[in-house]
């Protein structure tokens, strides 16, 4: 198992085994305000939703996956999520790498989430060359997310409709080359 590291973090791929750790992140109102307006995950959704869904895009030897994060005094953080962007749609673009992130409210505004997409994405550039760019989606609202995409030095494309979401959800669209 590929583990990356940095003076603060431990990161690695998550299991299928990890529910546990998707459920106390999804307990936070305020964590989840800008997936679903602030509603706690329930473990039946996390088990029946959320780990098939990991498993569909689940994928060591591309990198794809959810990066669990852990603090060096080994508290859970949160997650990176890698995968290819539009992987839930007709036509996934598997050189154009979606990334995203949920963490613990008391990680945020420490660069917590912006070390770890910055290692994250180091690793994937040195091992898998077809990687021509990484994107990722915010709700327009969500400055927090907004400002960790300018620091990876994304920058907006559009807005559009999210595409793995029923009914029409906006949100914006930043992306960068892979060889910035």
């Amino acid at each position: 198992m590929t583990v990356i590291t940095t003076e603060r973090l431990t990161i690695s791929l998550m299991t299928l085994n990890d529910a546990d750790l998707l459920f106390e992140l999804d307990q936070n109102p305020v964590v989840m305000k800008y997936i679903n307006g602030g509603k706690k995950t329930t473990q039946q959704e996390i088990d029946e939703v959320f780990i098939p869904r990991l498993a569909s895009y689940l994928n060591p030897a591309k990198d794809w996956g959810l990066w669990k994060v852990f603090l060096n005094d080994k508290q859970f953080a949160g997650w990176i999520l890698i995968r290819p962007m539009g992987f839930f749609t007709e036509s996934p673009e598997f050189n154009n790498i979606e990334i995203g992130w949920r963490f613990k409210q008391e990680t945020w505004g420490k660069g917590v989430a912006t070390e770890s997409a910055i290692a994250v994405i180091k690793h994937i550039v040195s091992h898998q060359q077809n990687v021509k760019k990484f994107s990722a989606i915010a709700d327009k609202h969500n400055s927090a997310s907004i400002n960790i995409m300018v620091k990876l030095g994304m920058t907006y494309q559009k807005t559009i409709v999210h595409p793995d979401v029923d009914g029409e959800v906006d949100v914006v669209l930043y992306s960068m080359d892979s060889t910035q």
